[in-house]
């Protein structure tokens, strides 16, 4: 009987042993070196899926990146541009930071690169406007930038430069191997440019946007590198403390489901790509300061501009050809297009319809007019398109009397004499009711020197010659006609004038 059961014993430690080696074998089979994740991703069915994916070289990598010390706000959605709001006048950091890997962009190592910092508007409609806009503010805050660079902050910035017709631009140089910060301030509030109506209108929102360039060939810095940007709102002092606490508040009120709709707060703004800003960049030529800010609008020599002697531009003797650009032609090229904005001052609009034939700009209605240009100027845009001229104050009709043979005498009432020459009466349409104007028109139309006209008088009864004073003209009756004659002064000094 003991022997039965010592063989027992024998047998069950022989299976225990046999089960053991059995499960190490399983585990080696099993084991993560046997089946790891590299193996199974290489399998055919993953290749396929993978293959359509962008690699990580592929990927577009960013050479630098830009960073505000300033909050965002709570109450953002989800897949919406985070917003930040900024006090006016109060000094904000932007880190400017190299994000390039190793060998990325290599022509700018050891080298300076240029970037302008901009606040600009977020709301397509004011960006159309937005040099009324800022001409605007300009009025009233005289002396004032819309932004500033606080130089004694800022670190590692060098040829700071701010031009005085660029109210909302500043620009710099600097090294991106070493550590630069650059502190704005933003002197404008987002409600200066919301329409007054009610009180407690919405503020509008800016944008802070950054532009990198490199130099080119020339030693210019005009080669874009990389550019981005973040939506901002701005308060007057402490008040966007105020209205970050208010979101902050709001969002603690919210349920939790409906706080998974929003994004956090961040303690600093990351700014993200986008398209560089149209206008053209200062050109720093070989880094020296004294280059001037190539900030220059469209030459305006390309066209002439009346001077005050001219007759008026909208009613213009018969004597005088009417200028070919008067007029804007559905045949107009590009360039002709901007010679007559820049004639009819438009010229805050020549970047704006920089690629429009004079086809393009008569296709416009009034009210695509007045949305680009605002009421005021979108109205005198579309009237001058439109040829809509302005109805003169008075009208006269004027001949030049000729010496007439011996004998025969020329009639007033403009028929004929007699000859088969007929009097040519030519139109002056007079905007400002005085006698320095209808002399002016009358030098402009008969091709006389203004400087050489003494006197203008009236032949009166019995052949007497009166003064033409501004109560003489303004009591003139409209349409009126008149032969005219020159005399030549008693000094021999210039000329007179007769009206008959």
């Amino acid at each position: 009987m003991a022997w039965v059961l010592k063989m027992d014993e024998v047998i069950e430690s022989g299976l225990v042993h046999d089960f053991d080696a059995s499960l190490s074998g399983i585990g080696q089979e099993l084991g993560a070196g046997a089946y790891s994740m590299s193996d199974v991703l290489a399998l055919p069915i993953f290749k396929q899926e993978d293959s359509s994916l962008p690699l990580d070289d592929e990927t577009k990598h960013p050479p630098f990146q830009y960073v505000m010390c300033a909050a965002t706000s709570p109450a953002v959605k989800l897949h919406d541009e985070t917003l930040t709001y900024l006090n006016q006048g109060q000094s904000y950091e932007i880190r400017m930071l190299d994000n390039r890997k190793m060998g990325d962009v290599p022509e700018i190592t050891g080298k300076l690169v240029k970037s302008i910092i901009r606040v600009v508007f977020h709301d397509r409609r004011l960006q159309y406007t937005e040099h009324q806009q800022l001409e605007g503010w300009k009025w009233n805050r005289p002396g004032d930038r819309l932004l500033d660079l606080d130089i004694p902050m800022s670190v590692g910035i060098i040829d700071t430069r701010t031009n005085p017709s660029q109210l909302n631009a500043v620009e710099f140089l600097w090294d991106p191997a070493k550590r630069t910060s650059a502190f704005i301030q933003v002197h404008c509030i987002s409600t200066e440019f919301t329409p007054r109506k009610h009180g407690g209108e919405k503020g509008v929102p800016f944008r802070i946007q950054v532009d990198t360039f490199k130099q080119n060939e020339n030693g210019e810095y005009t080669d874009h590198l990389h550019s981005a940007s973040c939506q901002i709102k701005v308060f007057k002092p402490k008040g966007a403390d105020r209205k970050q606490k208010t979101d902050r508040e709001k969002m603690e009120k919210r349920a939790a489901h409906e706080k998974e709709k929003y994004q956090p707060s961040y303690d600093t703004t990351v700014l993200t790509e986008c398209s560089p800003w149209p206008d053209t960049p200062t050109a720093y030529v070989n880094n020296s300061p004294s280059a001037a800010p190539a900030f220059t609008s469209p030459p305006q020599s390309a066209c002439s501009v009346p001077d005050s002697n001219s007759s008026s531009p909208n009613h213009q003797g018969d004597g005088i050809p009417q200028a070919s650009s008067e007029q804007l032609q559905p045949s107009a090229t590009i360039q002709e297009t901007q010679q007559w904005l820049l004639k009819h001052r438009f010229s805050s609009y020549t970047r704006l319809f920089s690629n429009f034939l004079g086809a393009d700009l008569l296709k416009l209605t009034k009210e695509d007019l007045v949305q680009i240009c605002g009421a005021a100027d979108g109205i005198r845009l579309y009237n001058s398109l439109k040829s809509r001229s302005v109805r003169p104050r008075l009208t006269l009709y004027v001949c030049r009397e000729q010496p007439a043979p011996q004998g025969q005498q020329q009639a007033a009432g403009g028929g004929d004499s007699g000859s088969a020459t007929p009097f040519v009466y030519h139109a002056i349409y007079l905007e400002e009711m005085v006698a320095s104007e209808v002399a002016r028109k009358l030098a402009l139309v008969f091709n006389i020197p203004f400087h050489q006209i003494n006197q203008v008088y009236r032949q009166g009864p019995t052949g007497i010659h009166i003064l033409v004073s501004d109560q003489m003209v303004q009591n003139f009756q409209d349409e009126s006609c008149f032969l005219f004659s020159t005399v030549k002064a008693e000094n021999g000094g210039g000329v007179h004038i007769i009206l008959k």
